[in-house]
């Protein structure tokens, strides 16, 4: 067994039935990979949606539940389990493309990375607000590409959403900590860098994501990011950079220049609200959609104020990512 494809479930049985029925059509043969679904949907709710998608693609698919099993926890439980030489940790809010595995074994073939990252992307049929969303977690005038989109292999830190490793590698650093609540994966990375395995970004290997449905679940997503954030710097001393703290001091600027501006017509709101206008361009030219692109204005506000305030929660009162017990 080459890979084995692990991903955490929580309910969201469509999410869950798209992301088996996307396992089954990968063109690589089934003999070399498993799918492994760890869920901690409670009294075993998602079962029956497993087996029936399970069955229904002609797709065996490795089922472990606990009730409320942690991400991380769940990560592991199935890591555990896992046949493959490589474990690739995926969402389960991500499709894969047929070439998913050919495009991972490729690359592992081309540099022989010892753990490894791919990009994420928004295809043609995901909704105008999903593609707006991809948009505002991908471009570079958003995130500076570090989701992804980085070749700097020194500095690359593959995440969650689509990451792999040698098993090996997996068990030599101790697999997901899981006394971080968000930030696991990115944790998980730096650990693996320190340790001084090699490390790439398999620029091909793309997974569909479809990230949150809504603006509001969105915010909620970023809000943990920006608590992670915070955690990850205190855990792994030079990990903050000014890039990461740029959100914050983006929707700090804007908050205060809006009475600044009324009282003195200061330019400072301008080129705030410049920032937050250049997606209405980028996204609406990428996607050749206005509407996108006016999503895209929407989604990154979201994303950073969202992002600002978990990172200031996180820096003032301990945030999200505290332990459990």
């Amino acid at each position: 067994m080459k890979f084995s494809l692990i991903s955490p479930t929580f309910d969201r049985p469509e999410e869950v039935r798209e992301f088996i029925a996307s396992a089954a059509e990968l063109r690589f043969d089934r003999r070399e990979f498993e799918v492994l679904l760890a869920d901690g949907t409670p009294k075993d709710g998602l079962r029956a949606t497993v087996a029936q998608a399970s069955s229904a693609a002609d797709f065996p698919v490795v089922f472990l539940q606990e009730d409320y099993l942690p991400v991380s926890d769940a990560r592991n439980l199935a890591a555990r389990h896992a046949q493959g030489d490589y474990l690739i940790f995926l969402d389960s809010d991500c499709l894969l493309p047929t070439d998913y595995l050919e495009q991972v074994s490729d690359g592992l073939d081309a540099h022989g990375w010892d753990a490894f990252g791919g990009p994420d992307a928004a295809p043609e049929d995901f909704s105008p607000l999903q593609k707006a969303i991809s948009f505002s977690m991908t471009s570079f005038w958003t995130t500076g590409g570090i989701r992804g989109g980085t070749k700097r292999t020194a500095t690359y830190y593959p995440r969650g959403f689509n990451m792999g490793m040698k098993r090996s590698v997996f068990e030599a650093v101790g697999g997901y900590d899981v006394h971080f609540k968000t930030g696991e994966d990115m944790d998980l990375s730096i650990r693996i860098q320190q340790a001084g395995y090699r490390v790439g970004l398999i620029s091909k290997a793309v997974v569909w994501h479809k990230r949150r449905s809504t603006l509001v679940q969105f915010f909620k997503q970023v809000r943990r990011f920006g608590s992670a954030r915070w955690a990850l710097a205190n855990r792994h001393p030079g990990q903050l950079k000014v890039t990461h703290i740029f959100p914050v001091l983006l929707t700090l600027g804007t908050l205060c220049s809006i009475p600044l501006f009324a009282l003195a017509k200061l330019p400072m709101l301008w080129l705030c609200l410049g920032y937050f206008t250049m997606p209405l361009v980028l996204a609406g030219v990428k996607y050749r959609s206005p509407h996108i692109g006016l999503l895209a204005v929407a989604s990154t506000m979201v994303m950073m104020s969202g992002y600002a305030f978990g990172f200031l929660e996180a820096l003032f009162g301990g945030g999200l990512h505290t332990k459990r017990g």
